[in-house]
């Protein structure tokens, strides 16, 4: 057992590509450092992630050096002083092509007023992902025409993603027409409910910043989600069970034609080494409402230095490395998704990887969930609403007054 003063500890999002990329840093930072102390990855999923680090104080009491933090949780455990402030580190020794070597939608929500307290890990913001060899193949395309009497295309509306998903549904192969992750984590379903406000054109929050979800976007939004997610004609039987990586992982092997997720799940599929569809992905933008522009959201992963942490120098060296151009293409190339522009505009990259200019394209459409203290909490309140729509027949308009309502006590 190594003596606790020896170990430099980084708790990280469960997630392979995340895993042997931080793995791999490590090793090389120590070659090149000289650094001496052991790593000790502690792994955890989403849930025990936010538990451990914000809920429990794990940052703030120096249980870790370092920790993975979703920019959901960051505004939370910025007012609870979680995090090491970075200014002074970056003032007088500043990351390589800091700031500009980012999208500034790649900075904005670990600022507060002046105060830094993360960098960019991994991004990705929200997409629709297919498997185009489906889509281009011409037996698919006549039975399509046939059937529906219109052309098999990427889908445009919700509606027409609802036909394809059916249409696409074959048990019998293994292959499903679409996926969800419908996981009660207070984020699954909660960036779904999202998505379908947004490209229904609705709204999050009122004029004064206020969560409001009481109107009709949302009621037409959360109708049609539940329909869709218990139509076993058109979805992956597994999707209640899924979050977002277990997803990720049944469309990689091949089990589906269709998933709105996360960029980085695209990205898996060509290059891991157990991916079933490498060179079959396409990704474009969501469907939406007819008449209504698409949406994406953007929430991103940081690195974090614990406020409590004994061994800041270190770790603000350490994350200086491992955001450098070199490591952030390589977290890309392991699975995860690199954040520098230069990784997004690298040709080996795109070779690899057809679709990943995309990701400026993706990041204009793509929206933020608003920073409340409390957001955690309100996110708890939306997902139990659609899992209630998702399990019983109480109608739409009802459930969302009744989330609204709990929402306004809160605040």
């Amino acid at each position: 057992m190594s003596n606790q003063a020896d170990t430099f500890k980084i708790a990280v999002r469960k997630f392979g590509p995340f895993e042997s990329a931080m793995q791999k840093f490590w090793d090389s930072y120590c070659a090149v450092s000289g650094c001496t102390l052991q790593l000790e990855l502690v792994i955890m999923d989403l849930h025990e992630l936010y538990e451990s680090t914000i809920t429990r104080k794990g940052l703030a009491n120096g249980l870790f050096d370092i920790a993975h933090i979703n920019t959901d949780w960051v505004y939370e455990g910025y007012l609870s002083q979680a995090f090491e402030i970075l200014n002074p580190y970056i003032y007088t020794n500043k990351p390589v092509g800091f700031p500009n070597g980012w999208s500034k939608s790649l900075l904005s929500l670990q600022r507060f007023g002046w105060e830094v307290v993360g960098l960019p890990f991994h991004d990705g913001p929200e997409c629709f992902i297919y498997r185009k060899d489906l889509f281009e193949n011409e037996t698919e395309q006549a039975n399509y025409l046939k059937q529906y009497g219109k052309v098999l295309e990427v889908p445009q509306t919700w509606e027409d993603f609802h036909q394809v998903a059916q249409f696409f549904n074959r048990p019998a192969d293994n292959l499903y027409g679409s996926i969800f992750a419908c996981y009660p984590d207070g984020h699954n379903t909660v960036f779904d409910f999202c998505l379908q406000l947004w490209t229904r054109g609705g709204s999050l929050v009122d004029k004064a910043g206020n969560i409001s979800i009481n109107c009709q976007p949302a009621v037409d939004g959360l109708d049609f989600y539940r329909k869709i997610v218990n139509d076993k004609t058109a979805v992956h039987p597994q999707s209640k069970d899924f979050e977002s990586v277990a997803a990720g992982v049944a469309f990689a092997k091949g089990e589906a034609a269709m998933m709105i997720n996360w960029f980085g799940f695209a990205g898996m599929c060509e290059v891991d080494a157990n991916s079933k569809v490498k060179g079959k992905v396409g990704v474009d933008l969501l469907p939406a409402a007819a008449g209504k522009a698409s949406a994406s959201l953007n929430v991103y992963w940081l690195y974090t230095i614990a406020k409590g942490g004994k061994n800041k120098d270190v770790a603000y060296d350490f994350l200086k490395f491992a955001t450098n151009a070199k490591q952030d293409k390589l977290l890309t190339l392991e699975g995860g998704i690199g954040c520098r522009l230069s990784t997004w505009k690298d040709p080996e990259v795109n070779e690899i990887i057809p679709y990943y200019h995309k990701l400026e394209q993706l990041h204009e459409v793509a929206n933020m969930l608003p920073q409340h203290k409390n957001w955690t909490q309100i996110a708890k309140i939306i997902d139990e609403m659609v899992l209630k729509a998702m399990h019983t027949t109480e109608a739409s308009a009802s459930l969302i007054e009744r989330a609204q309502n709990q929402i306004n006590e809160l605040n």
